[in-house]
Formats: structure tokens, C-alpha cells, sequence
């Protein structure tokens, strides 16, 4: 207790005694947008609102095709490296060992495959296909229809996803851990554009990959903020609606810059830890109070329809028949997940130091897919049940609100408070969380230092996240944040393409001895030292 004491004291001490921030260009310049934006949609709402859905209509239309193209491209280069000799080289110095145990590797890839998306999709997705089907003429509400819905869920949350946050956290370990470079965005394009490239451009890429982080941060804060008020008002029956969540939103910036500004790492790791037990509470209990075989069955049979379709579904859109279901829901999550990609790139980079190539793409496009099937199964496998055998009408209240989606499921079952009460508090500290390290890695994006950004600069920016999701909420909702998640991610995912030509070109100039075979025996250092 003593130890702990005097930690806290020395992080307080040394945050007194800190030099005054200077700030430059990539932080004004990324603030000042974002403020902007922000205070725009707070003083004419609705018409930001018809502007996003402008926006929304038109970049959905337009790239749908461009969005579908990228991500697929993102998981075949990323398998590519991986069974190819260049699959050998680490993430840090050839003789670097891995900073983190297996076993501890893949516990934090699976607390970061876990978030508030997956608790709010995850029984809400499966329900809408169910009712309304992903293709025109397709089969509703019958035992055909619950096949085609848990499979296309588990497409959305599978390895697709995964390769987007797999190319970015590639490309941004590989400069940092083994070129000994900075984390930025900007550094990993050097083998494209020479390392004295004009400071504007790299600025302005900077920039862009802040403003893509947080407005991917802000539609996942956005979404858990109606989920919570959603599940409020369904299970305590709190008024739904704007000032309940704006005291959520606020309420949960003031807990974060609590949190940041103590420096009790120890703290955030216990939320983190917090966040896994309750996911896997409810998890559990949903397959022990729920249709356990029906669950089980519905996984297997979902993965063996989700791997059938993995290439008609990675290129499907729907040219011949208008339809806009693809826009609307594979091209939403993709764009979506490209700006979220520093963040979670830079994260999964950072745990996974001192790991190969290899090794590095097999963790990331398999170990958190597994968990996101385990958890739709379960959650949306359940609802899937209940309407199916049971009548109820869990659909019909997605339809009209998804944000009420998991917490019809817990209405059905027993002790729906108290599970409802874990779900609220499940939502409340992924946000927390997930802030906390977002922020960390905007802050070091801001000034160049990716390892230890001052905290008052963390404080700055969940401040501006805490502004940017209630403008959000505000103007529109749900589709004010897809549009803004759309915005981003469109010349984001064209930053990831550079930077895949990046590591390509960078790679392919690694001496013969990097790509050496590695062998399991204890004079396998010292045959690698003789080239």
C-alpha cells in the first residue's frame, strides 16, 4: 500500500514540476477542426444533421466499392507476409524477445478485440438481418433467415475488421520497434516520400490520422452513450432522450480525466480486467440460463457459413437491384473501423514488440474474430432463439431502436436488473478505458512522443472527445456518427495503402540474416550472429 502511495506521489510531483505543453501545428491544426465541427453541430443541429446524411448518402454511394476493394486487398497482403520468409522478421532487433508472455499477449489482443461496437452490435445486428434480410427478396423471421444472420454478423466482426487494425499496427511496430523511429503516422510513409519530406505533408498526415482517431473514438463513445441510455430507460425506466445522455457523456469524460490525471496505471489495469470478467459474466450466463446446444450449434454452423462466404461477401454490393443494405452496413463498419485504426494499430503494436511478422498477423486475425463469435453467438445466438421458438419480439424493438437490443435479450431471462446493471456498467467502463488509451495515443501523435505524452495533454483531449460525441449525439444520432465515421475513414484508408507500400518497399530491404529461419535451440542467437 506504502509503494503504491509514493508512486502516486511521484507521478504528482513530477507532473507539478513539468515544463509548461508546447503545442504545435498538428495540434492546433487537428483541435481547431474539430472544435469547429463540433460547435457548428451544437448551434444549428438539424441542419448538421441533413448535411450528414448528405454526406453519408454520398460517400456510401460513390466508394462503396472503393471501401470493399481496400479491406480485402488488407487481408490478403497481411496472410501474404505472413507465409512468406518475410514472415520471420520481428517487430523489434533480431535478437528482441517478446516484452509479454504468450499467454498475456493474447489476453490484452483479446481486451482490445472487445468493445463498447461488439456489446452494441452484438445482439442488435443479428436481430435486424433476422427481421429484415441482407438481400432483396430474401428470407425473414424463419430458420433460413437466422443462418443468413448470425453468418453475415460474424463477417462483419471477423477477420476483415481485423486486417484494418492489422496493417496499421504492422506498419506503425515496424518503424518504431525496429527502425527505432517515432510512432507517428507520418514517419511509417518515410521509405515512400525519403525522411526529410516535405514537413507540411507530413504534418497534414498527422493531422489526419488525430482526426480519424478521435471520431472513430467519438462514434464508439456515441454508440455506448445511447446503449446506456437505451438500456436506462427499457429496464429502470429513466426518460430516454437528449439530457440523459448528455449527463452520460459528461459524466463519463469527468470519470476518464479523473482517472488520467491520478497516473494510477494500476487503477486503469484493474478496470481493464474489471471489463473482461463482466463481459465473460454475462457471456456465461447468457449460455447457461440461455439455449445452450441451440448457442453451440449456431457457432459452429455460423463460422462454417461465414468462411463459405468470405470472398462473395468481401466484394457484394448491389449494383442490379439499388439496394443499400451493403452501404449501409459492411461499408459503414469498414469505413468506421479505418478511422479507428491508429488507435487500435498503435495498441496491438505496442503488446506485440519483439514478436515476428508472423506471428504478429496470426494472433491479430485470429485470436480477437474468436472472441467476437463467442460473443454474438452467445448474445445474438439467444435472441436469434427467443424469437425463433419462443415469440417474442426482440426484432421488432431493434428495428425501432437498436440502441434497446441487448437489453430485450436480458429482459427475457431472469434477474434482468441486475444483468442489466452489469451490461450499464460494462458499456460505462469500456468507455473509460477505451478513452484513457485513445487519448494517450492522440496526445503522443500531437507532439511527436508516442511513448509518454504529459497528462495534462490527455486531459485536453478527452475533453475535445467528450465535446465532439455530445455535438454528435445532438445532430442526429446514430447517423450524424456514421457520417462522421465515413468522413474519416475515406482518406484514411487511403493513408493505409501508402503505408503498406511503406513497409512493402522497407522490407524488401532487410539483410538476408532478418529473414534467417528461427530455430527452437539455444545456439540459435549465436548462428544468427555469424552472417
Amino acid at each position: 500500500m506504502t509503494e503504491n502511495n509514493n508512486d502516486d506521489k511521484t507521478v504528482i510531483e513530477s507532473a507539478k514540476k513539468s515544463p509548461p505543453l508546447k503545442l504545435g501545428v498538428v495540434f492546433w491544426g487537428a483541435a481547431f477542426i474539430i472544435l469547429v465541427v463540433a460547435i457548428i453541430a451544437m448551434i444549428i443541429p438539424s441542419q448538421v444533421q441533413n448535411a450528414s446524411e448528405g454526406v453519408y448518402a454520398f460517400i456510401s454511394d460513390k466508394f462503396s466499392w472503393f471501401f470493399l476493394l481496400v479491406v480485402f486487398g488488407f487481408g490478403v497482403f497481411l496472410l501474404f507476409l505472413a507465409i512468406s520468409p518475410y514472415g520471420r522478421i520481428k517487430l523489434g532487433d533480431d535478437d528482441s524477445e517478446p516484452e509479454f508472455s504468450f499467454w498475456s499477449w493474447i489476453g490484452m489482443l483479446f481486451s482490445s478485440g472487445l468493445g463498447v461496437g461488439l456489446v452494441f452490435y452484438g445482439v442488435a445486428e443479428p436481430m435486424e438481418h433476422f427481421v429484415k434480410s441482407p438481400f432483396l427478396g430474401g428470407p425473414i423471421e424463419n430458420a433460413e433467415a437466422a443462418r443468413i444472420a448470425m453468418g453475415y454478423t460474424y463477417f462483419h466482426w471477423g477477420i476483415s475488421q481485423w486486417s484494418i487494425f492489422g496493417v496499421a499496427g504492422l506498419a506503425i511496430g515496424y518503424f518504431q520497434y525496429r527502425k527505432k523511429r517515432d510512432g507517428l503516422v507520418s514517419t511509417a510513409l518515410e521509405p515512400l516520400f525519403g525522411f526529410n519530406y516535405n514537413t507540411k505533408a507530413r504534418k497534414g498526415i498527422d493531422i489526419l490520422a488525430i482526426i480519424a482517431t478521435v471520431t472513430g473514438m467519438a462514434t464508439s463513445v456515441g454508440l455506448g452513450i445511447l446503449q446506456m441510455d437505451g438500456g436506462l430507460n427499457i429496464a429502470y425506466g429513466v426518460p430516454s432522450g437528449p439530457t440523459t445522455q448528455l449527463i452520460l457523456t459528461i459524466l463519463m469524460t469527468v470519470l476518464f480525466i479523473i482517472s488520467t490525471s491520478t497516473g494510477l496505471k494500476k487503477g486503469m489495469k484493474f478496470l481493464s480486467t474489471t471489463n473482461m470478467l463482466l463481459a465473460m459474466f454475462l457471456t456465461v450466463f447468457v449460455m447457461f440460463f440461455g439455449p445452450f446446444t441451440f448457442i453451440m450449434e449456431s457457432i459452429v454452423v455460423g463460422i462454417g457459413d461465414y468462411f463459405s462466404n468470405f470472398v462473395g461477401y468481401s466484394l457484394r454490393l448491389q449494383p442490379y437491384s439499388g439496394q443499400r443494405w451493403v452501404q449501409d452496413w459492411t461499408v459503414f463498419y469498414w469505413a468506421w473501423v479505418i478511422a479507428w485504426s491508429p488507435f487500435i494499430g498503435s495498441f496491438v503494436a505496442r503488446v506485440s514488440r519483439g514478436r515476428t511478422i508472423r506471428e504478429y498477423v496470426m494472433g491479430i486475425l485470429i485470436v480477437p474474430p474468436i472472441l467476437s463469435f463467442l460473443w454474438v453467438g452467445a448474445l445474438g445466438g439467444s435472441a436469434v432463439y427467443s424469437d425463433l421458438f419462443n415469440n417474442t419480439n426482440i426484432g421488432e424493438i431493434v428495428l425501432n431502436d437498436q440502441t434497446r437490443a441487448l437489453f430485450a435479450l436480458l429482459d427475457t431471462m431472469p434477474f434482468e436488473l441486475l444483468t442489466s446493471a452489469i451490461a450499464i456498467l460494462l458499456i460505462f467502463l469500456f468507455l473509460v478505458t477505451s478513452a484513457d488509451s485513445a487519448t494517450f495515443i492522440v496526445s503522443g501523435m500531437s507532439i511527436g512522443d508516442t511513448e509518454n505524452p504529459p497528462i495534462k495533454l490527455k486531459v485536453i483531449w478527452g475533453v475535445i472527445l467528450g465535446v465532439l460525441t455530445i455535438a454528435l449525439i445532438l445532430a442526429g444520432g446514430l447517423k450524424s456518427l456514421q457520417a462522421a465515421s465515413l468522413l474519416a475513414g475515406l482518406p484514411f484508408a487511403i493513408i493505409l495503402i501508402l503505408m503498406i507500400f511503406s513497409v512493402t518497399r522497407s522490407i524488401r530491404r532487410e539483410p538476408n540474416r532478418a529473414l534467417v529461419r528461427r530455430r527452437h535451440s539455444h545456439n540459435a542467437k549465436e548462428e544468427h550472429k555469424q552472417f
